[in-house]
């Protein structure tokens, strides 16, 4: 049974979620606030954390980053609809998957069991390690290193690079990732995958030549680059 944290101070939200996901085979705890919140993701950690923008005290945005310092426990955020700029936000923040309120709870489950699904390495189910350049991936242990290095991911950054790395050279169509890594439909406004490419450029740092580490294909997708191509 994966153990979920929900962190929001709707208590009306809170209680029917509780019952709604229990029935649905999680064990759900629940914390009303930013500072419980963080306690209780970093005291013994969740298998996943739903966490709301808004919160008395520390916002949710606060609570993710406090989260991030210490633990790569996988975060689905709740945020305003309308309000895109919160899921940018966010997901740069290390997010796993956003959900925009009002949402159905057949809809959070769901969610929920694809990023559990990536956090524990179905998609990398093929194990052994992926070796490209100076990069270095252990799907076993969904540990990275690049240059002999240990470069810190969430799990849907993991399951976004190992995909990209297994094909290194080779164009990753967008509906694709959306698909086989992010568990959903590609949208023409849905940014998660660009934000999740951002955040893995951000980490890993260009090639040692200096060349680009991961290459947008327009219209297309992504392509992990091998250096001297």
């Amino acid at each position: 049974m994966a153990t979920l944290l929900l962190v929001d101070d709707d208590t009306e939200l809170t209680a029917l979620l509780r019952e709604f996901l229990e029935g649905d085979g999680f064990d759900v705890a629940i914390a009303a606030d930013g500072e419980s919140g963080v306690r209780a993701a970093l005291g013994k950690p969740p298998d996943l954390v739903v966490l709301d923008v808004m919160l008395p005290g520390l916002n949710g945005f606060e609570v993710l980053r406090r989260i991030r310092e210490r633990s790569p426990v996988p975060v689905v955020m709740l945020t305003a609809r309308g309000e895109p700029v919160d899921r940018i936000v966010g997901l740069e923040l290390g997010a796993d998957d956003y959900l925009p309120k009002p949402f159905n709870p057949r809809e959070l489950a769901a969610r929920a069991r694809a990023v559990l699904r990536r956090a524990r390495g179905s998609a990398g189910a093929r194990g052994g390690i992926v070796a490209v350049g100076d990069l270095e991936i252990d799907s076993g242990t969904r540990r990275v290193q690049r240059g002999g290095e240990r470069v810190e991911l969430t799990s849907t950054e993991f399951s976004i690079l190992e995909t990209l790395a297994r094909e290194a050279g080779s164009v990753v169509r967008r509906d694709t990732l959306f698909r086989d890594v992010l568990g959903k439909r590609p949208s023409a406004f849905d940014r998660s995958l660009d934000m999740h490419v951002s955040n893995l450029r951000r980490k890993l740092g260009p090639l040692p030549d200096g060349g680009e580490r991961i290459a947008t294909v327009r219209g297309v997708g992504y392509q992990y680059v091998r250096a001297g191509a």
